[in-house]
């Protein structure tokens, strides 16, 4: 099952039977529980982790004991690889939202003796500068628009996802109070513009939705 996984993952398609090999000496995969911290803020960065199920929250806490949270990764993701490539310590924590399987490598081995391959380098690099386009959305989107506009584009980029995250997680993703988060959704509902079933919310006009916005 790790070969296979290994030869699935972006990062690793393209090597030889004897990399996967090596890779493999030095993988494991590591399956977690909800609630259960793959990282604490402050520890030393010794493996780097791929998240290949479930929902992983990064979060920080403040002065008076509360989460501040800062991403979700949602599978499959390189997890904080900026962290090991600067040979930092965790600047966050990351607990699990649910149940979850992380495909873990021996960071110090994988740097020697993988890092140097040009497509994996850049792999490193195409999934820092996403991360770094999310940053700047974030930060655009907590700025510049209104709290309707914030959940209008947040079910347009993340609708699937939505059934794997709990109100109040989705809410301070989104700089706003449980409450009116689902008052805005009612709305949405109102104007015909999203059907929420159960857990899962359905776009019916994605256009309209867009005007918020665009």
């Amino acid at each position: 099952m790790l070969n296979k996984t290994l030869q699935n993952f972006y990062l690793f398609r393209h090597m030889s039977p004897e990399q996967l090999r090596r890779l493999e000496e030095i993988s494991s995969i590591v399956e977690y529980k909800k609630g259960t911290i793959l990282f604490f803020e402050g520890d030393e960065a010794k493996n780097l982790h791929i998240l290949l199920e479930g929902v992983l929250q990064v979060y920080k806490t403040d002065q008076k004991g509360n989460k501040v949270i800062l991403h979700h990764f949602f599978p499959v993701d390189m997890v904080a690889e900026l962290v090991n490539l600067e040979h930092m310590r965790f600047p966050a924590s990351a607990e699990f939202e649910s149940d979850g399987k992380v495909l873990v490598i021996n960071y110090d081995a994988f740097e020697k003796e993988f890092l140097k391959d040009p497509e994996v380098s850049f792999a490193f690099i195409k999934s820092l500068s996403k991360k770094i386009k999310y940053l700047e959305n974030v930060i655009a989107t907590n700025l510049v628009m209104n709290s309707t506009a914030r959940v209008a584009k947040f079910i347009c980029e993340h609708g699937h996802e939505i059934s794997k995250l709990k109100k109040s997680t989705i809410a301070a993703d989104l700089n706003m109070t449980p409450e009116t988060l689902s008052r805005i959704l009612k709305k949405l509902s109102t104007l015909g513009l999203i059907r929420k079933e159960k857990e899962e919310i359905v776009i019916l006009d994605k256009e309209g939705l867009e005007t918020y916005y665009l």
